[in-house]
Formats: C-alpha cells, structure tokens, sequence
C-alpha cells in the first residue's frame, strides 16, 4: 500500500481505519490529494468518486441514512468546501453522522492572497457537534514553515514541536469522531497541507493514539418516569405523534398495546414507517376539515390532548404543528436519546432514551383508563376515507390523482425516498403498503439534494430503489445524475406541473407580481434530454390511461435505470387540491 509522507493525513486515515468507518465519498482536487492516496490506497475503505460537492455531500448523507453510521465526506480546499452546507445542515437536523474532511492551506497562507483559500476554520459551527481544525505538520515541508511561520516551531527542536502538533490533532480526531458515533451529528476535521502533496512510501511512518467512546445512551430517568405514570393512566385523551422514524426501529409488540389503548390515537405521517390498522396516517385529512367546520372550537376542544407523546424527527404536517400550538396540551413529553425541539411550545419533559426502552418501562406499569377519545376520532377518519374515495372518482387527470396511482402502484419490495415540498406533502394523503419504507430529507426540508440522497441510499438498500420527486427538485439536483454508482433498478417518478406548483396552494398567490417568475418559476425544460444525458431509460405520460399502462414496465428489470415524466395541468392541480379539503370536510356533509 501506498501512504502520503504528510504524518496528518496518515493520522486521519487511521483514526478512520480504527474506528471502522469505510465509506469515503471523495472530490477531485489537488490539496486533498494526501488524504485522497491515504484513502484509496486501502483497501479496507470503499471510495466514491462524486464531482460536485454539493451532489457528493447529500450522496454520502443517503449512504449514512441507510447504514446509520458514520461517512466521510472529502474535498480540496477553498470554495469547495461551502458548497458541502446544505447537506451538512440537513444531517445535522436528521441526525445523520456525516464526517467532513476538508484539505486547507497552511495557516500562514490564509488571507495574503493565495488562490483557493478562505477561512476554513469552523465554518460550519452552527450546524455541527464539533469543529476539529488540525494543526499543520512541523516535520514536513519544515524549511517553508521555518521561513513563513516560525512560531509555530514553538522555539524548540522540530521532533518536539511535531510531537505537541501529532498530540494535538489524535485528541481533536478522538473528539470529532467519537461525537460523530455517539451524537449521530456531522462533524468536521479541517487539515492544512503544505506542499508537497503527492509524495508517498510504502510503510506507516507512525502510529496514532486513538481513545474511543461509542455509545452515549443515558439511562431512562425511573423517577420522572413514575411521576409520569400516574399522569398517563389519569389521562382520558392522549396523542402520540411520530416524526421521520427509521423502520423496524420500534418493536411491533408496543405499537399494538397503543393501538389497542381507547385512550390514545397515534397520528403518524408516512415517514414515520409505522402502522397499525388503528393508526391515523393522514393527519392533515382529520386537522383541515375541522378548520373549515362551524363548529370549529368545539371540535379542537374535543381533540385536544392532556398529553402529546412525540419521538422521531421532524413533522410535516403544519396543521398539526398549529393545532397543538393554540391548543396545548398540559403536557408534552419528547422521547430521544440527544435532541427535545419544542416544537408546540409546551415542552414538558425530555426522556432521554429510545423509544423501546421508554415503552418497555411504561407499558409495564400502565393502567388503562375509559374513554371514547380513539372511538370518536376513528369515525371521522373512516368518514373521510370514504369521501376521499369518492373524490377520486371525480376528480380529472393532477398531481393528486397521479399521486394516488403511485402510491398504489410501488411494488413492495421497493423503498421509497420521497422529494420535498409537494411531493412529500401528497404523499401523506395516501396509503401506502407498510413493507413499503419510505425516506425524506425532513431536516430542513429543502429541495436541493433529493436525488444524490436516493443515488447514495439505493448503493445499500437490500431492494430497489423509486425516488419520487417534483420538476423543480429533479431539475435542481440534476447533477446528481452525474456519477457512475446508479444502480440498474433505480426508477425516478418526476411530477412535471411545470414549476413550483406548491406555490399555487399557498395564501396571497393572486396578490404577487410577476407570480409565474419569481414564486412558480415556470419552465419548457425537456427532460428527456437530460435523461438521455445520463443514459437513463425515458418515459412520459400525461394522462391516467397511460401512466396505468407503463407503470408494470417502469418497474420491470432492465439494464438501466429508468426516469418516468408525469406531466399534470399546472393551472388546476391547486383547485383539486384545495376542493379536496372542502369536500371531505364535516360541514360538507
């Protein structure tokens, strides 16, 4: 094997090696080459080669999804390292453990006017659970850091300065690592290089000090706890309400105790990969006809929880999230072993756990209680799935018919990664099989890396792989599509309405300027091409009659992936939308 001369490059390789991290996403460029022949030339790592940063960092982020465990991500210095943020801020949101590694110049370098070099250092410290900024290496390139930075020399001999800077860097590595396993966050290791940067040998020239801590899991508080059993068995109305979940993460047997519980209804979103037949999947379908109803306040009064019981990430639905804001419950308690959002302003308690071991503790102890809070609630959910039914019978060629095909369509050995905006947003009010896993990226919501996130996650998912995603997302990330490790069944589902279609359904369209350019952004853009572009077999439909009839060979094997284009009326997708609402709404009736 080859190994860089540099010491901190081959200290970072290791601490890597040591801790079994072996995915490494790599972009071009010539400051990371030390790290990049480090990683390479391993074979214990598996390199990836991605050229865009921005497209690299959600393709690593989709990878850490699925394995749920550390990923590096590497580039060269300068501007290339900003363009990592919106992936970095995602995982950190969705407690995804992304390790950043960017190569640096040295410090003595920054801010005189040398190319491709900005201020590195903690540039992303509002978004990570630690900044490792390594010190430069005094026993390489020493002659220029004798000229240039002779301080750091600390006026001693170059052996010992080195062994302060080696001692240095293995604590800081320990640090950022070892939060990475523990915390689930991204982290990020800066490393300045001097040149050279492509020298070699073949053999180790040291061995670092590596001090591992993995697993911070705190133990479930048993006093709360009990203090919280004589609320929970004393409460008529209780709402659990579950955020982006990963599947098979909770055991089956305590979803069926609170499925069975007439006290509690479990609202879940289809992130949340949870089901039950007592379950409510579509929580905007019971929240928005209770809106438009004259009897409004009575309704809300009547849901209103004493307790709202949360655990997962973050909520989709801002019905929700504004019912339980005017409405508080007495109390909300937040199950996670790190994080507690107060979401609805009304945080009462954080269980530091996971939720298997808070219901182990819980369900053991629980008595049950009467009321007629599930009963009553499970009527209007029976009610407006039969409207929607009818709806659907109704309603011309849109987003929200396509949608309803889709989810009926998805073959259940698929995982489904959902794109943001609309497109998670229509998945919700549709069932889907519960074999079916379904992913997002809820951190912040945006639209920016769907499809590099599928890309990496389809690299580890046992099945394969449909992203679903919207015209604008799939346009955004289009460089996504530029990297060798698509997998022959991955399939891309693109709702074309021609623009931002979400946009529509929003409050104060009719009273914006310039609407169609700025906030909707309509295009003539052929998606075919870009298919072609990228080898990807190309389909397009714009009706029911046809999408019924190329879904069996979208999903069919091939030597390629496949990109199926749904075209939908961008001027009444929002009517059918918004009518939905109305007509599955009490007063409607």
């Amino acid at each position: 094997m080859k190994y860089s001369t540099i010491p901190s490059s081959q200290t970072v390789v290791y601490h890597c090696k040591a801790r079994g991290i072996k995915n490494i996403v790599i972009s071009p460029g010539s400051r990371n080459a030390p790290l990049t022949i480090g990683f390479t030339e391993d074979p214990f790592f598996k390199c990836f080669s991605i050229v865009d940063e921005r497209c690299a960092a959600f393709f690593a982020l989709g990878i850490a999804q699925q394995l749920r465990e550390p990923v590096v991500i590497l580039c060269t210095s300068g501007s290339a390292l900003l363009n990592y943020y919106p992936a970095i801020s995602e995982a950190f949101y969705s407690d995804i453990p992304l390790v950043v590694i960017s190569a640096d110049r040295p410090p003595y370098k920054v801010d005189v006017g040398d190319g491709q070099t900005i201020r590195q250092e903690n540039v992303f410290e509002n978004h990570i659970a630690y900044g490792a900024n390594l010190k430069l290496d005094v026993s390489h390139a020493t002659d220029k850091i004798r000229k240039y930075d002779a301080l750091s020399l600390m006026g001693t001999d170059v052996g010992i300065a080195q062994q302060a800077v080696q001692e240095f860097n293995d604590t800081a590595l320990d640090n950022a690592l070892n939060l990475a396993w523990s915390q689930n966050s991204p982290v990020h290791i800066n490393v300045p290089f001097e040149e050279p940067l492509y020298d070699v040998v073949t053999e180790t020239t040291l061995i670092p000090m590596v001090n591992f801590v993995r697993d911070n899991q705190q133990e479930l508080d048993l006093g709360k706890l009990k203090e919280s059993v004589e609320v929970w068995n004393g409460s008529e109305r209780k709402i659990i309400l579950v955020g982006v979940n990963f599947p098979n993460s909770v055991e089956q047997k305590y979803l069926e105790q609170l499925a069975m519980d007439p006290s509690v209804i479990v609202l879940t979103e289809c992130t949340s990969n949870l089901h039950h037949h007592n379950f409510f999947p579509s929580i905007d379908s019971i929240i928005a006809p209770i809106e438009k109803s004259p009897e409004k306040e009575m309704l809300f009064k009547q849901l209103q929880p004493d307790i709202v019981l949360t655990f997962g990430g973050l909520i989709v639905s801002k019905k929700i999230k504004a019912f339980l804001r005017e409405y508080s419950p007495k109390f909300h308690w937040h199950i996670d072993p790190q994080k507690a959002p107060n979401t609805f302003f009304s945080l009462t308690h954080h269980f530091q756990t996971d939720p298997n071991r808070f219901f182990e503790k819980l369900l053991q102890v629980s008595s049950g209680i009467q009321s007629d809070y599930q009963q009553y609630w499970t009527r209007f959910k029976n009610e407006y799935i039969a409207r929607r039914e009818q709806y659907l019978k109704e309603i011309p060629f849109s987003d929200m018919l396509a949608f309803y095909r889709i989810m009926g369509s998805i073959p259940k050995d698929y995982q489904l990664q959902l794109g943001n905006s609309a497109t998670v947003r229509y998945g919700q009010l549709f069932d889907l099989d519960q074999c079916i896993n379904v992913f997002c990226n809820r951190g912040t919501s945006g639209i920016d890396g769907s499809t590099s996130t599928a890309i990496g996650a389809a690299l580890y998912s046992e099945q394969p792989t449909l992203l679903v995603t919207g015209d604008l997302s799939f346009l955004y990330d289009s460089n996504g599509l530029w990297n060798k490790y698509i997998r022959p069944d991955f399939r891309i589902i693109v709702i074309n309405n021609g623009g931002g279609g979400i946009f529509r359904i929003l409050p104060g369209k009719d009273k914006t300027d310039n609407f169609e350019n700025f906030f909707e952004t309509t295009h003539q853009i052929d998606l075919a091409l870009i298919a072609k572009a990228y080898s990807f077999d190309f389909m397009s439909v714009a009706d029911e009659g046809a999408l019924g009839a190329v879904l069996d060979d979208f999903y069919a094997k091939s030597n390629c992936p496949k990109i199926l284009e749904i075209k939908t009326p961008r001027l009444l997708n929002d009517k059918i939308l918004l009518s939905y609402f109305d007509f599955i709404s009490y007063n409607s009736k």
